[in-house]
């Protein structure tokens, strides 16, 4: 036990810059191991890439909240995790409860409807960047471009007007917080689910070409499931990539030989962003499940009652399924990667984050071919207090 739980927490916990490769790196020579979370419960860990996706495609375990644990402590989740889910957070539901919400969102985020939005992530991403440039040499490429875009972009989709996108962007990284207490979660939680019942009554008056006014339309869910799910949704759509958008600069400018086939077009940004999903370790706490019967995983018993966690990291550098995988390589394309997850939960916003990231770096690229690190790579540390690990400063000269 004592030597799975070294590994396991190796996993979890990752480190400072050089410590990134870590979560991928740190497996117990097994893919399925035994781990002992913080409230005591010992449970597994899986990392090996062709488990965690079985698992993700097995009914017998469940993503239903009361059934759920979390891998770190994290007093801020207390208030939702181990009770059923608070209305319209399908993503910790099973079927046939999850189908419901997500048959209606499906055609909210089609990759016909993605594109379409291009242009305007096109015109944020641009705005941007000229308030980047505007805050002169150095400049910090999170506060300026990798938290914004992803945020404003989502806002737009749901239909959050921009007065609210300060107010979205504070009670969401409190909510989404490691250290946060359960009183800031609860309270987190109760503020953005107030704003969305406030603007349902707006957009049931006067409806707009935005998820949320095609939910309230639909009828088909009430005023706190859609509450809920844009909540759920607005927390997902912007934290995990803006992380990437800013994990993935800092990658990219300490790789010059992978900046200069990206720069010259040797390798395009579509192959170039699905090898960042395979490579960053963004969601790095793990997915949890609740196993519902007894059941055999990679040679190990599973009992019904367990908690699984599934490391997406690891994971995405399981030399079982991948050629060099701790080597960044944007040629690769990462074909394989399972950072969307997979299965009937597999992330209903990938082919957004896809195409904000790929304007994103190719515009960034783009608008400052010189772009580089305004400090020594040892000044730059990895921010793991919320539930996607990114960096909280990124200062860079161009």
């Amino acid at each position: 036990m004592t030597e799975n739980q070294t590994a396991a927490e190796r996993v979890v916990r990752g480190g400072t810059l050089d410590a990134m490769a870590a979560l991928g790196q740190s497996r117990a020579p097994e893919p399925v191991q035994r781990f002992r979370y913080p409230d005591g419960h010992v449970g597994w860990l899986v990392t090996g890439h062709a488990l965690v996706r079985a698992v993700l495609a097995d009914p017998r375990f469940s993503s239903r909240a009361e059934l759920k644990r979390t891998p770190v402590h994290r007093p801020g989740a207390e208030p939702f995790i181990g009770r059923p889910a608070p209305p319209g957070w399908f993503i910790d539901l099973d079927p046939p409860d999850h189908t419901r919400f997500r048959r209606l969102l499906a055609g909210q985020f089609t990759l016909r409807r993605m594109n379409a939005l291009r242009p305007g992530i096109e015109r944020i991403v641009g705005e941007q960047l000229d308030a980047l440039e505007r805050a002169g040499e150095p400049a910090d490429l999170v506060e300026r471009f990798a938290l914004p875009v992803p945020l404003r972009v989502i806002c737009e989709l749901l239909g959050v007007p921009a007065t609210e996108h300060e107010t979205v962007r504070r009670e969401s990284t409190s909510l989404l917080s490691l250290a946060a207490t359960a009183e800031d979660g609860a309270t987190a939680l109760e503020h953005l689910t107030e704003l969305f019942r406030t603007l349902i009554g707006h957009k049931r008056g006067r409806p707009g070409d935005d998820v949320l006014s095609g939910l309230v339309s639909s009828g088909e869910l009430s005023d706190e499931e859609v509450a809920g799910a844009c909540v759920l949704l607005l927390t997902a759509g912007h934290e995990t990539v803006a992380s990437a958008l800013g994990l993935g600069t800092l990658v990219l400018l300490c790789h010059e030989e992978q900046l200069a086939v990206l720069r010259d077009g040797t390798t395009s940004a579509h192959a170039a962003v699905e090898e960042f999903l395979r490579y960053l370790p963004v969601f790095h706490v793990g997915i949890p499940r609740g196993a519902l019967e007894d059941v055999e995983l990679g040679g190990r018993p599973i009992r019904a009652g367990d908690t699984v966690t599934l490391m997406l990291p690891a994971a995405n550098r399981d030399p079982g399924r991948f050629g060099d995988p701790e080597e960044l390589d944007l040629a690769r394309g990462g074909t394989g990667h399972i950072a969307f997850g997979y299965g009937v939960h597999q992330c209903i916003g990938q082919h957004l984050a896809r195409i904000e990231m790929r304007i994103g770096f190719a515009e960034l690229l783009r608008r400052f071919p010189g772009l580089r690190l305004a400090v020594r790579t040892e000044e730059i540390f990895l921010s793991r207090n919320g539930i996607a690990c990114g960096v909280h400063r990124l200062p860079v000269t161009w």
